[in-house]
């Protein structure tokens, strides 16, 4: 018997593809939020986005891959590169083996879940709370002390994550959310920790995340006139985006 590299080649696509529907049937149960809101046309471009990811770090297997793709839930696309989570980026550049790589992230990330999270994400599902209710708020900032105040927000909206990221990430984080925020001409102190507060909610790619495809469309219409209006969007995009994540962990606890 003889085998063809073409059918090898068909062999391996559909054992990739029934991987992959499995996948989206984990992800729907793993991150019922997420996955209402994008559809499955778009979580199936971030899963093949994280296996290809995950690729890179050499994780082939089944176990490392989902594990790749649950982190990619929690704690954003770009986790690996995220200054939140110093730790697993290092272990994914690590050169050891892939289960036992694996497994020391798996073993951060239950640490990450009972120090963060808490039973059942009480934690988040408060911190979303909290967060939609600061972003409704007419508040002003100053850009005199925008670093300062921010720090103190992601303090006290969700500090159970603030204290396990620590002072010097948070700030490491800020310093990129502010920079980033200058390459949108968002020159608006207010506008600018919009930009900081998604990347500590949703992770630092979330301006680039096919997760929350919204935000990198509203950065990119051409059609929205200037960055004050683009703000302005994409504030309204994300209280809609928090009121129904709200809603829906309030409709599950009851």
């Amino acid at each position: 018997l003889r085998i063809r590299s073409d059918q090898i080649t068909a062999f391996e696509e559909a054992a990739l593809r029934r991987f992959e529907d499995e996948m989206v049937e984990h992800a729907k149960n793993f991150a019922p939020p997420i996955c209402e809101v994008i559809g499955d046309e778009q979580l199936r471009v971030a899963l093949r986005a994280a296996i290809t990811r995950a690729g890179n770090y050499g994780f082939t297997l089944r176990g490392p891959i989902r594990l790749f793709i649950e982190m990619m839930f929690l704690c954003g696309s770009a986790f690996d590169t995220d200054p939140q989570y110093p730790a697993v980026g290092n272990t994914l550049r690590d050169s050891g083996d892939q289960m036992q790589r694996a497994q020391q992230i798996h073993e951060g990330y239950l640490d990450y879940l009972d120090k963060v999270s808490g039973p059942g994400a009480t934690n988040v599902h408060k911190a979303l709370k909290d967060l939609l209710i600061h972003a409704k708020e007419p508040d002003s900032y100053s850009s005199n002390d925008l670093a300062a105040r921010m720090l103190q927000e992601m303090n006290r909206i969700f500090p159970q994550k603030a204290a396990y990221v620590g002072e010097t990430n948070l700030k490491t984080l800020i310093s990129e959310g502010l920079a980033a925020a200058r390459t949108y001409g968002f020159s608006d102190a207010r506008a600018q920790a919009l930009i900081v507060v998604l990347k500590y909610a949703f992770g630092h790619g979330c301006t680039d995340d096919p997760l929350y495809p919204w935000i990198l469309r509203i950065l990119n219409d051409e059609k929205i006139v200037n960055s004050t209006a683009r703000a302005a969007r994409l504030e309204k995009k994300a209280i809609t985006w928090l009121e129904h994540v709200v809603a829906r962990n309030e409709r599950r606890s009851t």
